[in-house]
C-alpha cells in the first residue's frame, strides 16, 4: 500500500509536497463547507482538511483510511499538536476498512475501567500515551542491547521448560506427555543456567528472559513478566556495578535525555532501613526516622519501656489539620507490619499535646523537642516494638504516605541509588529460616563463621537498584565454592535427598573449576514504569493479566478440553 510518510513527521519544511498518509480517523468535525479528520498512525496525529466539492466516503471515527493531499502551512498553528502548524489538504480519501463505536474513547485520557480496556487491549493500545509508553519500553531493551553488546556481553538464552527447584515463590508447572506423570516447570527466573554458562567460561552473558512466578500479585506484579538478566565471571562487586550503571546511564541518556552521575550513591541495607524505613528509599523528600529509645529507658508507658525499639517521625505542619480519621488511617498502616498502633503527639503552641502527652515526662518532652528539632504544628508519629524491622517498615509506610499526601515528591525526578550489604538469611511468617535473595548469594568472607553458629549475623554480597523507591533490579556475588554451597542447603533445612534431586546437577558443576561469578536482573516491566511515569506496571506490558491474575481479553486461564488432559494423564480433583 503507497505511503509516503508518517502522519506524525510532518513540519513545515514538508509544506507543498504532495502526501500519501494511512492512519485511524481519531476525530471528524463537519463544518457544512469544509470538514476535518484527525488522522492517526504511531507517530502521531495530522489534520486533514477536505474541502467542499470533494467527493468522500462516509468515514467515522477509527475508520482506517488512505488521504492523497498536499501539505499547507496553516494559518493559525495548534501548538497543542506536533503537526499543529500544517494540515493535510485532501484530493482524495479512500476507505480501507470500517469500525464499529469503540467501547472506550480512543484518546490520551480515556473514561474506560481497567478491565474494559484489558478486555479491549487492542483498542487501549491505539491511544497515543500507551503507544509511547510501549516506545519508550522498546528504546529501554535497544539501549541494554548497545551497551551490553559493546562491553563484550553475549546474549544467550536459556531453556522455558526446566526442572522444578524451591524459589521465593510456585512454580508453573508443564505436564509432559511423554513422560506421563512428571513435570517441566516455567523458570521464575534463569538463576541455575546463567551461572552454567559462568562454568562454561562464556564470561559475560546477558538475556531478554521471561520470567514466571505462580504467586499473589501486587499493583506492580505479574505472573509472567520479563528481566534483563545479565551474569558475568572475574569481577568483584565494585566492577561489576560500574558496568550496571554503565547500563543504566545509556538508558537514561537514550530514553530520556537524562545525564547521569556516575558513581550511584550506596547504602547499607541497615542504614536505609533504620534512616528511610525501607530496603528501598525515595530519598528525593526527608522525613528521616528518628531513635529515640534512648529518651524513653524510664517511660511511664509501659509500651515504650519495654519495647527494644522506639522511633519517631516527624511531619511538619499538619498537626492541627490531622484528624481522628487520618490517625486512623495510619494506624491501618501499622497493622500491616504487625504494630497494634502508632503513637501520636501533636506540637501546640510549643507544648506537646494528644492522649500520650501525659504520660511524657517533662524531662522527656525536653530532650524530644531537642531531638527532634519540633516546632508549632509538627506532628510526632512513635513506633515501638521488640521488633526493630517492623518499626521501621512501618514508619517507613507512614513517610510514604505523607510525602504522597503533601506532594513532596517533584514530578520527573530520577533517584537512584545502590542498597548493598543484605542480611543473607530471613524468617519466613513461619520463623523459618529462607533466603533474602536466592540460595546461591555470596556470604560475605567474614561473616562465614556464623554459618555453623548464628546464621542470622551473617550478610551477603548482595545489592539493589533503587529507583525512586522501586526495586528496579537486584543481584549478588554468587557461590562459587562447592562447600559452601552446600552448607547454605544444609542451613536452610534442605535433606541430603532434597539437595540431590533438586540441586544435583549444579552442585556437581561445582566440581569443575568454577570461576568467581556475580550478576544482577533489571525488571524491565518495572523500569519502564519507572521511565514512562505511570504508576501501573500493567501499563507497559501490551498484553497484561488483572489482579485476579486473568487475562480479560483472552479470558485465560481457562478448562481445556477432556482430551487434552487425557494426553497428559492428568484428572482434575476438585477440593472439597
Amino acid at each position: 500500500m503507497e505511503r509516503t510518510h508518517q502522519n506524525g513527521t510532518l513540519s513545515l519544511k514538508n509544506v507543498g509536497e504532495k502526501v500519501v498518509l494511512v492512519g485511524w480517523v481519531a476525530k471528524r468535525r463537519n463544518l457544512g463547507s469544509l470538514i476535518f479528520i484527525d488522522l492517526r498512525d504511531r507517530s502521531g496525529i495530522v489534520q486533514v482538511l477536505v474541502k467542499e466539492g470533494l467527493d468522500i466516503p462516509d468515514v467515522r471515527n477509527e475508520y482506517v483510511v488512505q488521504v492523497f493531499g498536499t501539505v499547507k502551512e496553516k494559518d493559525v498553528e495548534n501548538k497543542n499538536l506536533k503537526t499543529g502548524a500544517i494540515e493535510v489538504v485532501a484530493d482524495k480519501i479512500i476507505l480501507i476498512n470500517k469500525s464499529q463505536t469503540p467501547p472506550l474513547i480512543i484518546d490520551d485520557v480515556t473514561d474506560a475501567l481497567e478491565d474494559t480496556r484489558l478486555k479491549y487491549r487492542y483498542l487501549d493500545l491505539r491511544r497515543p500515551s500507551m503507544q509511547q509508553k510501549l516506545i519508550q519500553r522498546a528504546q529501554i531493551v535497544k539501549a541494554f542491547h548497545t551497551y551490553l553488546d559493546a562491553n563484550g556481553f553475549l546474549e544467550i538464552e536459556t531453556p522455558l521448560l526446566t526442572l522444578s527447584t524451591p524459589g521465593g515463590a510456585r512454580d508453573f508447572l508443564v505436564p509432559s506427555r511423554v513422560h506421563p506423570g512428571n513435570f517441566y516447570a516455567l523458570p521464575q527466573s534463569p538463576q541455575i543456567y546463567k551461572q552454567l554458562l559462568m562454568i562454561s567460561g562464556l564470561e559475560k552473558y546477558y538475556q531478554v528472559a521471561r520470567c514466571f512466578r505462580d504467586e499473589d500479585l501486587r499493583a506492580d506484579r505479574q505472573p509472567d513478566f520479563t528481566q534483563i538478566d545479565i551474569e558475568t565471571s572475574f569481577l568483584d562487586q565494585d566492577q561489576l556495578l560500574a558496568y550496571m550503571e554503565g547500563a543504566l546511564a545509556k538508558v537514561f541518556l537514550d530514553v530520556k535525555g537524562i545525564k547521569l552521575p556516575l558513581p550511584l550513591r550506596r547504602l547499607d541495607y541497615a542504614e536505609a532501613v533504620n534512616t528511610y524505613g525501607t530496603d528501598k528509599p525515595d530519598t528525593r523528600f526527608g522525613l528521616k526516622l528518628v531513635d529515640v529509645k534512648s529518651i524513653f529507658v524510664n517511660s511511664a508507658y509501659e509500651g515504650f519501656k519495654t519495647a527494644a525499639s522506639i522511633k519517631a517521625i516527624v511531619i511538619p505542619g499538619v498537626a492541627s489539620t490531622s484528624s481522628r480519621k487520618t490517625l486512623d488511617e495510619l494506624n491501618l498502616i501499622a497493622h500491616k507490619y504487625h504494630l497494634k498502633s502508632v503513637t501520636p503527639l501533636k506540637v501546640e503552641a510549643g507544648v506537646l499535646t494528644g492522649s500520650f502527652a501525659k504520660l511524657v515526662s517533662s524531662s522527656e518532652s525536653h530532650k524530644l523537642f531537642e531531638t527532634l528539632s519540633l516546632k508549632n504544628d509538627d506532628l510526632v508519629i512513635f513506633a515501638a516494638s521488640a521488633n526493630n524491622t517492623d518499626v521501621c517498615f512501618a514508619l517507613g509506610a507512614i513517610r510514604t504516605f505523607y510525602a504522597r499526601q503533601l506532594n513532596l515528591i517533584k514530578p520527573e525526578t530520577f533517584d537512584l541509588l545502590w542498597v548493598v550489604h543484605f542480611p543473607l538469611f530471613e524468617k519466613n511468617d513461619n520463623g523459618q529460616l529462607v533466603s533474602a535473595h536466592h540460595p546461591f548469594t555470596r556470604p560475605c568472607d567474614e561473616d562465614l563463621k556464623y554459618l555453623d553458629t548464628d546464621p542470622s549475623r551473617v550478610y551477603a554480597y548482595a545489592f539493589d537498584i533503587v529507583i525512586n523507591g522501586y526495586e528496579a533490579g537486584g543481584g549478588s556475588l554468587r557461590i562459587y565454592d562447592h562447600d559452601v554451597q552446600y552448607k547454605i542447603f544444609q542451613v536452610l533445612g534442605y535433606t541430603e535427598a532434597d539437595i540431590q534431586r533438586k540441586f544435583g546437577y549444579f552442585i556437581d558443576a561445582f566440581n569443575y573449576g568454577t570461576p568467581p561469578h556475580g550478576g544482577l536482573a533489571f525488571g524491565l516491566d518495572r523500569l519502564a514504569m519507572i521511565l514512562t511515569g505511570t504508576d501501573n506496571i500493567r501499563d507497559v506490558i501490551a498484553f497484561p493479566k488483572n489482579l485476579a491474575s486473568v487475562c480479560p481479553l483472552t479470558k485465560a486461564p481457562s478448562p481445556v478440553d477432556q482430551q487434552q488432559l487425557d494426553d497428559l494423564s492428568i484428572a482434575i480433583v476438585k477440593k472439597e
